[in-house]
């Protein structure tokens, strides 16, 4: 039974250090991003607050899990619940700037996309409405989590159609359309590989939330902090990764000031 118990802690503890590497690598991601705002003209600079706001989210989504981790191993189960509630908030909206970005890259029209990535929170809102009023059953203490289950399938439903589908089905269209056009290598890589990112992050962000097999949860985070550093690598390619893939900009790329700044994301 020690043995055991040594066991769970350690698996609680990996899972918690995993959180934690996600919340920072997101917020510094952010912050990254956010920094770099002087090097955006004015017509990029929605969609990169846009990306700013969406790992802003994510990372607020696992802090609130990291403490859960550390509650889970520490027996404060209260703690745990107020956490996994606090959580639900950011994970709710996350989709509301991802779905702005995508408009905006592709109409460029922001009053227009603000007003339908509005209606994702409406989702979001519902979503939390329902999980509240139903509220979950847990936690339950595993080797590697602390695992809760959703009490109610109209929320699960909810999120999947309104919060999940519609955002993947708006991020292959969106790829579909920049394999479609023509434009330099390393314009597609800034584009293309961000929105593999983002949906590789959110795929595995919902299946950590909704899985109920805590070695699942535990292969999700880790993916979850791949997307991320994918993401950053998308942003801010090294100079050998450049060379590898052969995206660097020629020096008459570097000139065609339009066509840069329609796809400065």
């Amino acid at each position: 039974m020690p043995d055991r118990g040594c066991k769970m802690i350690a698996g609680l503890i990996l899972n918690a250090t995993i959180c934690f590497a996600i919340t920072v690598s997101s917020f510094a991601f952010a912050w990254v991003l956010a920094s770099s705002e002087d090097k955006h003209n004015e017509k990029s600079k929605p969609a990169l607050w846009a990306l700013v706001i969406l790992w802003s989210l994510v990372a607020l989504t696992y802090l609130p899990t990291t403490i859960r981790m550390a509650a889970a191993f520490t027996g404060h189960p209260s703690l745990d619940l107020i956490m996994y509630n606090l959580a639900a908030v950011p994970f709710s909206t996350v989709t509301v700037p991802l779905v702005f970005f995508i408009l905006y890259v592709i109409t460029g029209n922001q009053k227009r996309s603000s007003y339908i990535s509005f209606l994702f929170i409406l989702f979001g809102a519902t979503y939390l409405a329902l999980l509240y009023s139903n509220g979950v059953i847990g936690p339950t203490i595993t080797g590697y989590s602390s695992m809760f289950s959703i009490n109610s399938d109209i929320a699960i439903n909810i999120y999947l159609v309104g919060l999940f589908v519609i955002p993947i089905a708006m991020m292959l269209g969106m790829m579909l359309l920049i394999f479609l056009q023509r434009m330099p290598r390393h314009l597609r890589y800034r584009t293309t590989l961000p929105l593999v990112s983002i949906s590789f992050v959110f795929d595995f962000m919902l299946t950590d939330m909704i899985t109920n097999l805590d070695v699942m949860q535990m292969a999700a985070r880790i993916f979850v902090l791949i997307g991320t550093v994918l993401a950053f690598l998308a942003y801010f390619p090294p100079s050998t990764l450049q060379k590898t893939l052969g995206i660097k900009k020629s020096q008459h790329e570097r000139y065609e000031e339009e066509e840069e700044d329609e796809n400065d994301l």
